[in-house]
């Protein structure tokens, strides 16, 4: 089963290490980053998808994609 998953969050220090994490467990990058400026709260807002393939996993709405 391939997973999709699209990060999002506050262009930080954080967001990097989300990103870094994900790589180190097995996902890949896929298109470029996204911007956008959230007027509201005065910051950038980056987004990446990832994916990954994972093995001996059937898909199901009810799957935890944030766990895997």
């Amino acid at each position: 089963m391939k997973v999709y998953r699209y990060i999002t969050g506050k262009d930080d220090n954080a967001f990097c290490h989300r990103i870094t994490k994900a790589l180190n467990d097995g996902f890949d990058l896929y298109g470029d980053p996204t911007l956008a400026f959230d007027s509201e709260l005065g910051h950038i807002v980056c987004g990446q998808v990832i994916t990954k393939e994972v093995e001996d996993v059937d898909y199901s709405p009810s799957l935890d994609l944030s766990s895997i």
